[in-house]
């Protein structure tokens, strides 16, 4: 029985450390960047955008988004001026990144590398332990498995308007922690 439990912290110091150097990888080398006008404006636009919609109307959009039955809203969000800014952001970060992705101040999507599996993330921690959370909070997950890779960790930072200082929206970074230095 001592044996497993050792067995057990060391699993969870060794997950422990991967979510440290995740956050540490993110905060080094994403967020000096976050405030750039290509992610602040497109939040900014969007949250004008989404301003009006009920939750029936986010709800259906999701049940869409998840059904891969709205590919004009699906194209919106993949291909607009944010997406093509974060894939170059991603490309130049290297293989540790598999995806980076935006959300608004309901936790709907601006923009994103990879197609999400849904549109709301006003449902999950990620928004709100960074937007719901104000404009300086950084959210580290759990390590988990995901797409056949052992060691996955998101990592959420708040999208802030760099003229007013308050919380707009927010980011995801996935790290594939073993691919990190």
């Amino acid at each position: 029985m001592a044996g497993t439990l050792s067995i057990g912290a060391g699993n969870a110091m060794a997950l422990d450390m991967l979510q440290k150097k995740a956050r540490h990888f993110v905060v080094t080398k994403v967020k000096p960047w976050i405030g750039d006008a290509t992610i602040v404006d497109a939040v900014n636009a969007q949250n004008v955008e989404t301003s009006k919609l009920k939750q029936q109307q986010i709800d259906q959009e999701d049940i869409d988004w998840l059904n891969r039955s709205d590919q004009k809203l699906i194209d919106s969000r993949m291909h607009n001026a944010l997406s093509t800014f974060l894939m170059a952001k991603k490309d130049a970060l290297g293989p540790a990144v598999l995806e980076i992705f935006v959300f608004d101040k309901k936790g709907l999507n601006v923009g994103e590398t990879d197609l999400t599996t849904d549109y709301i993330q006003g449902d999950e921690a990620k928004f709100w332990k960074t937007y719901g959370a104000g404009p300086n909070a950084i959210f580290v997950d759990k390590v988990e498995p995901d797409a056949g890779l052992p060691h996955i960790c998101q990592v959420s930072l708040t999208v802030k308007d760099p003229k007013t200082g308050k919380a707009i929206g927010g980011m995801t970074v996935g790290i594939n922690t073993d691919k990190l230095k």
